[in-house]
């Protein structure tokens, strides 16, 4: 059986290690990336905003533990809002809260969901940008060159995995255990090519890479794609690397 490394964190992974098993595929999670909470920020008046970004769950997640939690009188100018969102699962967990978006593109990723946005649109208006740490700032460098404001709001951080899961990892690369790694954002491969120490891998073991940015991301760093699915989902996601170690 085929071994996969999933790169996602715990609580995401569940979901894609069943995909893939549905291929008849192993996998093995290695979280590099998990998210904590970023503190201290306070919640923006959000009828202030011509429009409002989400570009993960995570963003998600944080920004709507803090603004129910302390202004959830605002939740009424978020459902009003004109909120875009980077890929169905993000627009879902929004729609749970009553928050419909804008058309997501077919192709999830930031570079195209802008390139798909008008410039009227953007022209001297003012956007809120929820981010993590690690985020590329795609959003807010387009909005500023089509003449628009952008407010970036960081909500939540990511922690690199603990040196004890790297070093089992690294043994498993070495002893050729792993037939795949996956990466389903740019901070996932930034972190494990950190984590590992090196970029170098052994013969045969392929890259998967959920979408363009991501492959971007890992092209920066020195490593090659394999493997990019037609679209930038779970289920295609694993379907293409089940194709690829066929």
């Amino acid at each position: 059986m085929k071994t996969v490394l999933v790169t996602r964190p715990k609580n995401q992974a569940g979901a894609f290690v069943s995909q893939l098993e549905e291929h008849g595929l192993g996998s093995v999670v290695f979280p590099t990336i998990e998210i904590k909470a970023v503190e201290g920020w306070e919640v923006p008046d959000l009828s202030d905003f011509d429009g409002i970004f989400f570009t993960s769950p995570n963003s998600v997640s944080a920004f709507m533990a803090r603004l129910l939690s302390t202004t959830p009188e605002q939740l009424e100018n978020l459902q009003k809002a004109t909120v875009w969102a980077v890929g169905k699962t993000t627009a879902g967990d929004l729609l749970t809260h009553g928050i419909t978006t804008e058309p997501v593109p077919k192709i999830a990723d930031a570079v195209t969901m802008m390139s798909e946005i008008g410039e009227e649109r953007i022209a001297g208006k003012n956007f809120l940008f929820l981010r993590g740490n690690l985020s590329l700032g795609i959003i807010p460098d387009v909005i500023g060159k089509r003449g628009g404001q952008c407010t970036e709001l960081t909500v939540y951080e990511n922690l690199p995995p603990s040196l004890e899961d790297t070093a089992a990892i690294k043994a498993m690369l070495e002893e050729g255990k792993l037939d795949c790694l996956s990466f389903t954002s740019p901070s996932t491969a930034t972190n494990f090519f950190e984590a590992m120490g090196t970029t170098g891998l052994p013969d045969g073991v392929k890259i998967a890479a959920i979408g363009t940015t991501t492959a971007r991301a890992l092209e920066k760093i020195g490593i090659t794609t394999d493997i990019i699915p037609e679209y930038f989902d779970g289920p295609n996601f694993a379907r293409a690397i089940a194709e690829a170690l066929r």
